[in-house]
């Protein structure tokens, strides 16, 4: 059994608009009925989690990051070391006989030898990189641009049907509230009628009873 069933007590197409006065003295007498039964709308329901409580927890990385912003904002990111992609400065020169006499050199020139490796093969793979992009890489903008319009077109086509059903909804609703229109007239005016009858009904009950009380107090008197 399903939790919400469908309302249909709005009318727009049958009923009278109301003004802004008559919906002010609505909300006011339901804040009224709200508060006159103990009900607190500040609390929120069990299963939303108050703002107040929610920590968000990040990774080291991204702790640092938020650090960095905080102490320079127009700081950039640096993630990457790009030193190692530079020119490499070469370490003092060497004779072949001083060499074995100087490791803290040799240690130098080794580093210096791996930065240089590593940067060449940085340089090759981003040549091989550039030139498939050349060969390719238009080919594959294309392709991407021609898929990206397809997807553009199927939601453009699933926009317009659900444009259309909305219009189909509408136009079903609004046909079928102005074809009970006259009913709805008759019944509320009925109503009205019927509301008018009771109260005169009522204030005829009213005087007879005054009357009676006072042939019975003259009866008495």
């Amino acid at each position: 059994m399903p939790l919400i069933h469908e309302s249909y007590d709005s009318l727009p197409y049958v009923d009278t608009p109301v003004d802004d006065a008559t919906l002010a003295v609505a909300r006011a007498t339901i804040d009224a009925e709200i508060r006159s039964a103990g009900v607190d709308t500040s609390d929120l329901h069990p299963a939303l989690i108050p703002a107040a409580k929610y920590t968000p927890k990040f990774s080291d990385f991204i702790e640092r990051e938020h650090a960095r912003l905080d102490d320079d904002p127009t700081s950039k990111l640096s993630g990457i070391d790009m030193k190692r992609y530079e020119d490499l400065d070469a370490p003092e020169n060497t004779t072949p006989t001083s060499d074995e006499d100087k490791p803290e050199l040799l240690q130098q020139w080794n580093k210096a030898l791996k930065q240089a490796y590593t940067s060449s093969e940085y340089v090759e793979a981003r040549l091989v990189q550039l030139g498939l992009l050349e060969k390719y890489g238009k080919n594959a903008w294309l392709v991407g641009n021609s898929q990206l319009e397809d997807i553009l077109k199927d939601i453009e086509t699933e926009l317009a049907d659900v444009r259309k059903q909305q219009e189909e909804v509408d136009g079903l609703r609004r046909s079928q509230q102005e074809s009970v229109h006259g009913e709805i007239k008759t019944l509320e005016e009925t109503w009205k009628k019927g509301v008018g009858r009771v109260l005169e009904t009522e204030v005829a009950a009213e005087g007879l009873k005054q009357q009676i009380l006072e042939r019975r107090r003259a009866g008495a008197a």
